[in-house]
C-alpha cells in the first residue's frame, strides 16, 4: 500500500485507480495528442542514489511540504510499510516480503479497493513495490505495478527527506506509465497530483499528532 481520509488520499497509483472510471470516462473527448505532455516535462528529477523517476514517463508530478515533527518520526512513518494502513484510509492492507529494516531490494505487497469500473471488475487492486535505493533518513526510491485483472499502471516514486528549522521538508515524485494513464495524460496527472498530495497531507498529520503526545 486510521483516522477517516478523503478517499482521493494516498498513493499516486493507488488513487489513479481508485478513481480511474473518471479518467476513463473522459478518454473520448479529451484525450492528449501523443507529446503533449512533453513541454511540461521537469527539466531533472528528485533522486535516490543518483537515480529518479522514469525520464520517458508522460504522467508525473512533484510536490512537498513542511512536517513540524522529528525526522526519526517522519522516517519511521514512511517507512514502515506494515503499519501504513493505521495512517492511510485507503490502504486495505499491506505486508513486508522480507524482514528488518526497509533496504535496497526489499519488497512489500499492498491492496486498496477498486471500485467498479470500465477497465476491471476485481473488486481490489494489488501493488507490489521493491526498492531500489535507500538512504536512512534522507531518500527512497521503489518502483513496481499497480495491477487488476485487464489493467496495470507502472510506477516510479522518489521520496527525498531533508530538516529545516522546526521539522522537515518532505518532496516527493512520482511517474506513471500504462495505456490508461497514456490514453488521457492531463487527467491521468491531476489524478496524481491529488494522490501526492493526499499522501503527505496524512503524513504529515500522523508524524504532528505522534510528536504532540
Amino acid at each position: 500500500m486510521s483516522a477517516t481520509r478523503s478517499s482521493t488520499r494516498g498513493t499516486g497509483i493507488r488513487t489513479a485507480l481508485l478513481t480511474l472510471p473518471l479518467a476513463l470516462g473522459l478518454l473520448g473527448a479529451t484525450a492528449a495528442p501523443a507529446g503533449a505532455a512533453t513541454a511540461h516535462r521537469p527539466g531533472s528529477s528528485l533522486t535516490c542514489g543518483g537515480t529518479g523517476v522514469d525520464p520517458d514517463a508522460r504522467v508525473r508530478h512533484r510536490t512537498g511540504i513542511v512536517i513540524h515533527a522529528p525526522l526519526r518520526t517522519v522516517w519511521r512513518l514512511q517507512t514502515d510499510v506494515a503499519h501504513w494502513p493505521d495512517w492511510q484510509a485507503p490502504v486495505q492492507s499491506a505486508e513486508r516480503l522480507d524482514g528488518g529494516p526497509l533496504r535496497p531490494g526489499s519488497a512489500f505487497h499492498w491492496t486498496t479497493p477498486l471500485p467498479p469500473n470500465p477497465a476491471s471488475a476485481d473488486p481490489t487492486l494489488g501493488i507490489t513495490s521493491t526498492v531500489r535505493q535507500l538512504r536512512p533518513g534522507a531518500c527512497i526510491r521503489w518502483t513496481g505495478p499497480a495491477v487488476a485483472t485487464g489493467l496495470r499502471i507502472d510506477g516510479v516514486h522518489v521520496w527525498n527527506l531533508t530538516e529545516v528549522p522546526g521539522g522537515v521538508l518532505v518532496r516527493t515524485e512520482e511517474t506513471h506509465t500504462g495505456p490508461q494513464v497514456d490514453a488521457n495524460v492531463p487527467a491521468a496527472t491531476d489524478i496524481l497530483r491529488q494522490g501526492l498530495e493526499g499522501w503527505l497531507h496524512d503524513l504529515k498529520t500522523a508524524a504532528e499528532a505522534r510528536t504532540t503526545r
